[in-house]
């Protein structure tokens, strides 16, 4: 059974910067893809990043601004995201989602594809 479990979240003051941290565990098939999402109060559900693995070959997708970076790290069963520059419009709760057996760009992707959803992590940016 796929496992997310998101961390790193937390208090910043604008400006400031966070790493979140998804372990993502119990894939049965090597090509899987986790993304990284938020809900900030008041907006739908946005996405932020994905990482996929179609054919083997990892690769990345994006769909917001410069500010947040994914990184991924195989050996660590880890997925990162690097939160920069962070303004009062970025509290919201960070979530890492999971699709198994999925052998394509993960930018193709909808919310509704993911199959596996983490509890989330709290992101405050406030002076």
């Amino acid at each position: 059974q796929v496992q997310l479990v998101e961390s790193g979240g937390g208090s910043v003051h604008p400006g400031g910067s966070l790493r979140l941290a998804c372990a993502a565990s119990g894939f049965e098939d090597a090509e899987y893809a986790v993304g990284w999402f938020r809900q900030v109060p008041g907006k739908e559900r946005e996405r932020i990043s994905c990482v996929g693995r179609p054919w083997g070959k990892i690769t990345y997708a994006n769909f917001m601004e410069g500010r947040f970076t994914i990184q991924n790290d195989d050996a660590a069963s880890m997925v990162y995201l690097q939160l920069n520059d962070l303004g009062p419009e970025d509290t919201g709760l960070y979530f890492c989602a999971a699709v198994d057996d999925w052998g394509h760009s993960c930018a193709a992707l909808r919310d509704n594809d993911y199959d596996f959803w983490g509890q989330g992590t709290q992101v405050t940016v406030s002076s």
